[in-house]
């Protein structure tokens, strides 16, 4: 057998680590607060493209003719009393061009177009502003397309929103097909309509009303971000209680208890990195949680299975022998089983951008963290408990032999 690594004369010392990194995130969220993205606070999500209007259409008819652009063409759906309930499709096929669409468009009576800009129309089509209603009237509807001439950066738009206070500005696809996201926390007293009107209104002034185009907005109310932080919660405690029974069931009370405590600590060290690095905790870092106690109890749960086969097999008087020989066997599968996963973890993270970002990067934290704690943690607490055990007279049995483990 190779040789056996006395992992035990770490396990103080990993302990006292672990407390004092546990605590100092402890102290952090007392003192800095935990940056929770809107997923858990009252907020707006808005996503708007900045092109330049194309057509323009009205209407002095009694009918309601409401426009519908999709990928593929544009509707317009035709209904009301005196009218023939119908919807004129325009594919972009056979109008390629916007003049070429816009004639079409003024074959419909009482629909008056005026065209901007007769650019060649291609697969990205046309578009409106979805804060609009898109219903024909006497005021114009404003139809953009997307321009590759647009020279507007990210920082661009976070210099428009300079005002706004805690304004998140993401970029969203690249070239013509660019739009940007931004995401806001509601402070007490503001409403949906309030913030929206006074983001717009920040983008009109920087880059033109009649280029700013909102692709759809997302509110979050107070009452849905407070449940959602209940229900996170009880996932992850539920998650907690299942895991115990299990190990409960296949080994035995104090092993069951100790891969418990391994995956407590690794969501503890997770949450101290997210308060110290002030990274943004949304449903994506919990999902980057709930994956790290999946990851940690299966790498605990091969620890205690070999754990459990060495107390059948290895003559010892003392259980930490057994414990070391156990670690030891499985170390190279935990290094290698962590490795490949960083791999992969850590392309995420340099490739990247936004919440995937994010998520790879709390996973980096949390697969060290987690092949950390099933070896110094997770052994600390069985190799304490087992040491109680023998103190209780607690015997194991071997071909008919009893074997008294010792401290």
């Amino acid at each position: 057998m190779k040789k056996v690594i006395h992992f035990s004369k770490c396990f103080v010392g990993a302990v006292i680590l672990s407390a004092v990194l546990i605590i100092s995130g402890i102290i952090s969220v007392a003192t800095r607060g935990i940056n929770f993205g809107l997923d858990f606070k009252p907020g707006m999500i808005e996503e708007f493209r900045i092109d330049p209007t194309v057509l323009e259409l009205t209407y002095n008819g009694s009918a309601t003719i409401k426009v519908d652009p999709a990928s593929s063409g544009l509707d317009l759906v035709i209904s009301g009393v005196g009218a023939e309930n119908r919807t004129v499709t325009l594919p972009y096929a056979e109008n390629k061009t916007v003049a070429e669409l816009a004639e079409k468009i003024s074959e419909v009576e009482g629909i008056v177009t005026k065209v901007l800009d007769g650019k060649v129309l291609t697969s990205d089509g046309l578009f409106v502003n979805s804060a609009v209603s898109t219903t024909l009237g006497s005021s114009p509807l404003l139809i953009h397309a997307a321009d590759e001439s647009v020279n507007v950066n990210a920082d661009d738009v976070r210099a428009a929103l300079k005002d706004i206070e805690g304004a998140d500005v993401k970029t969203l696809g690249a070239g013509k097909d660019a739009s940007y996201q931004i995401r806001l926390g509601i402070a007490e007293g503001d409403t949906q309509k309030s913030i929206q009107e006074k983001t717009n209104k920040a983008l009109s002034a920087a880059f033109g009303e009649d280029k700013v185009s909102i692709v759809k907005s997302d509110f979050i109310g107070s009452q849905f971000s407070k449940s959602l932080i209940r229900d996170s919660v009880i996932l992850v405690l539920a998650t907690l209680v299942l895991i115990w029974l299990y190990s409960t069931i296949r080994f035995h009370w104090d092993f069951a208890l100790a891969a418990v405590i391994a995956i407590i600590h690794d969501a503890l060290i997770m949450i101290t990195f997210i308060t110290w690095t002030q990274m943004e905790f949304s449903t994506t870092t919990l999902a980057a949680i709930l994956t790290i106690i999946g990851y940690s109890i299966n790498a605990t749960v091969v620890i205690l299975d070999r754990v459990r086969y060495n107390m059948a097999i290895v003559e010892s008087n003392k259980f930490v022998d057994i414990l070391n020989i156990a670690l030891t066997e499985t170390l190279s599968r935990s290094i290698i089983t962590t490795l490949t996963t960083l791999f992969a973890v850590v392309s995420l993270f340099v490739f990247t951008t936004g919440t995937i970002h994010d998520f790879a990067q709390a996973l980096i934290v949390g697969l060290i963290s987690g092949a950390y704690s099933s070896i110094f943690i997770a052994g600390a607490f069985i190799a304490c408990a087992r040491r109680n055990f023998v103190n209780k007279g607690l015997t194991t049995s071997k071909a008919n032999n009893v074997v008294q483990f010792e401290a």
